[in-house]
């Protein structure tokens, strides 16, 4: 629910972007995965959710390569609202950029904050995905997701083990779906 709280008052709020790089700069800024990335590092686990020191969804995969639920979640919810325009596993298309580094650079308020608003960048355009529930409900998953994918610390495909849902978690998503 802690997760929930962030993406609410994000949304309020309308975060505003920082550090005035651009779309295209975020998504073509290499990762180095063996830099110190705070938001990375798993802090605390709430029910299934996994959080960095500071509150932010995180990943969380196992040594035989089990997936956290919202990493499963989030490549499930990718691939049906996000990859049509920015390609399968967040790798981009000739369409849109890929956002797999997105998700490590921008950090999780910017990112949400374009998820939610959308923006204009020069000729390109993502549009405000603010009031689609099936990215809403989700968004907190598919930011973890593409942040494990931009750390590579997951490969391209459908994760082979994942967690299981937990009980809040379905129970969340129920009342944001509005079941």
């Amino acid at each position: 629910m802690k997760s929930s709280v962030c993406l609410l008052g994000a949304a309020a709020f309308g975060v505003a972007l920082s550090g005035g790089a651009n779309a295209q700069s975020w998504s073509d800024q290499p990762v180095d995965v063996a830099a110190d990335h705070p938001d990375i590092a798993v802090a605390t686990e709430e029910n299934g959710r996994y959080l960095t020191e500071d509150g932010i969804p995180t990943y969380n995969i196992q040594a035989d390569g089990t997936v956290d639920w919202q990493t499963y979640s989030g490549f499930r919810r990718y691939h049906s609202e996000c990859h049509v325009c920015h390609g399968p596993d967040g790798e981009g298309s000739t369409y849109a950029p890929k956002i797999k580094n997105s998700a490590v650079n921008m950090g999780y308020y910017d990112f949400f904050d374009v998820v939610v608003n959308g923006r204009t960048n020069g000729n390109s355009v993502m549009p405000h995905f603010g009031d689609n529930p099936n990215v809403m409900c989700y968004l907190d998953d598919i930011y973890v997701y593409l942040k494990a994918r931009g750390m590579d610390a997951v490969p391209r495909g459908r994760p082979r083990l994942k967690e299981a849902k937990s009980d809040v978690i379905r129970e969340d998503e129920n009342a944001c779906l509005g079941m």
